[in-house]
């Protein structure tokens, strides 16, 4: 049997194109034998390293969203579970960031039901950037939560995270793909992008705060595609999804209809290379 390694990018609500391809793997019961994550990558990582299904992850985001299929009184139903999330992202005025995330990681380790690393049924390495020492941090042992908040601390969005004696920020300052620590650790590696597509030629000048991402945005793919030129993985998907930023949560449903065209490529990927081999 081989052993599937699977990494999970970084990119805010993109990150839920995840799911989707989690779903596709159960579909082949193709289930890794490590994972690695940065950032909404690290957080959907750790739900299914934790055992959860990719139907079943689906089934935590409708819970808690609003979709444009909802009708009214769908939302009054998830009126419960919608008000966590006014709690949840709460402005922090103040040094670092300006939205809290011990709130949502909490609640969110309260879904996975696991604190450490080493309770998770598949192994997960989480990424995160020391922001003095300029370099990656990778944790796969001890406590999660504060492990997962650092992989997410977006700069100037959310506070960095101190763990010992390190000041962390997101992983995907330095490595917004983390596959190179799987490589190896498994037979066929599967690597998940995504990044925002780019639109050339488009003359919209961003707002500030896309103007501020969008930049660490292109300087994150420049430093994948150096990497990339020294060792590629096995399957590499790249869904294309535009006109979706990092933290727009209205458009779910975008994300993931966006992401069928990849589906298809992947379906075809793990025939070729884990099924008919």
């Amino acid at each position: 049997m081989k052993r599937i390694g699977l990494t999970l990018g970084g990119g805010g609500v993109r990150g839920l194109a995840h799911i989707p391809i989690l779903e596709t793997l159960d579909e082949f019961d193709c289930r890794p034998s490590v994972i690695s994550g940065t950032s909404m990558g690290a957080v959907i990582g750790a739900l299914y390293a934790s055992g959860m299904s990719g139907k079943t992850i689906r089934g935590l985001v409708r819970r808690h969203t609003v979709s444009k299929s909802d009708t009214w009184p769908d939302v009054l139903k998830k009126k419960a579970e919608l008000l966590k999330w006014v709690d949840v992202f709460a402005l922090e005025f103040g040094r670092g960031g300006l939205l809290k995330t011990d709130k949502f990681l909490s609640y969110l380790l309260s879904e996975i039901g696991e604190n450490t690393f080493e309770k998770l049924e598949i192994p997960l390495l989480v990424v995160a950037t020391d922001f003095w020492g300029a370099q990656e941090v990778v944790f796969e042992k001890g406590e999660l939560l504060p492990a997962i908040k650092a992989s997410m601390a977006v700069p100037g969005v959310f506070g960095p995270v101190s763990i010992g004696d390190k000041v962390l920020v997101d992983g995907g300052v330095v490595n917004l793909v983390p596959y190179d620590h799987i490589m190896d650790r498994c037979d066929v590696s599967i690597v998940v992008n995504v990044a925002k597509a780019r639109t050339p030629g488009k003359l919209e000048t961003p707002t500030v705060l896309e103007s501020i991402l969008g930049t660490f945005e292109i300087m994150q793919m420049a430093a994948l595609a150096e990497r990339m030129k020294h060792r590629e993985p096995d399957i590499y998907i790249r869904p294309e999804i535009n006109e979706v930023r990092m933290f727009d949560f209205n458009k779910i449903e975008d994300v993931f209809a966006q992401t069928q065209p990849a589906i298809e490529e992947l379906r075809m990927l793990i025939r070729k290379t884990i099924v008919e081999k």
